[in-house]
């Protein structure tokens, strides 16, 4: 599945590079939806929740009510997943509260798993240098996607994994880690972080990941018509 991104921050859509550089505005939310008709789902991030300084719960609210979204930003708690869930979201996705400095926050993954479903569960993997960082990509861990994959499974229904080394400058992505990430887990990988060209998303798509894309739609860079034929001939 192609997967189109809706990042918000200050009440706009925008794409950041490298998580923390503004690059460009997108169109209103409303416009980035009609765009986005023709894919299933869409990743919706409330950046300014993420950070910690205020959300965009009306815009996600909107989103979701219009379109099956998987939502993510500032999900630190059982009662942020409830409420992003009561907005109408399809999957809530959990990025920096799932590790804790010695490894995996079971305890909160366990209590999010029992409040809301596993089904309803993304883990966000965000990787840099090899190594899962948090905190807004600011922060390294000193584990790897690959090692930490079997023990999240029991908490999730998928994982969506951003190679951050890439995320946001149009470089390209690295397939061979999606590879490993595949051989690790039979649960549902959203690959996010470089995707740049049509032959990369049917590579990801060819290995059952589905590509989250973000920076290289927004560009122009890839075709949303293009990329449509390509997820319905999938």
């Amino acid at each position: 599945m192609i997967v189109p991104c809706i990042d918000l921050m200050d009440g706009k859509v925008v794409q950041l590079v490298q998580g923390r550089e503004k690059a460009l505005e997108g169109d209103s939310p409303e416009e980035m939806l009609r765009k986005f008709a023709a894919f299933p789902e869409i990743q919706v991030i409330d950046l300014d929740a993420a950070l910690g300084r205020g959300s965009n719960d009306e815009l996600v609210r909107m989103l979701a009510d219009k379109a099956v979204c998987r939502v993510g930003g500032g999900v630190r708690t059982v009662d942020r997943a409830r409420t992003l869930l009561a907005q109408g979201a399809h999957r809530v996705i959990v990025g920096t509260s799932a590790f804790i400095k010695g490894g995996i926050n079971e305890e909160l993954l366990s209590a999010l798993r029992d409040a809301v479903g596993r089904e309803r569960l993304t883990i966000a993997l965000d990787s840099k240098g090899g190594r899962i960082v948090v905190k807004g990509w600011q922060e390294a861990t000193a584990f790897t996607a690959e090692e930490v994959l079997a023990s999240l499974e029991p908490y999730c229904a998928g994982f969506l994994c951003t190679y951050v080394d890439k995320e946001g400058m149009m470089q390209g992505t690295d397939l061979d880690w999606f590879r490993r990430l595949r051989a690790a887990t039979t649960l549902e990988i959203t690959a996010a972080g470089g995707i740049t060209t049509l032959e990369e998303v049917k590579a990801l798509l060819a290995m059952n990941i589905d590509a989250a894309l973000g920076m290289a739609i927004y560009t122009g860079r890839l075709k949303l018509e293009d990329l449509a034929a390509v997820g319905q001939a999938s």
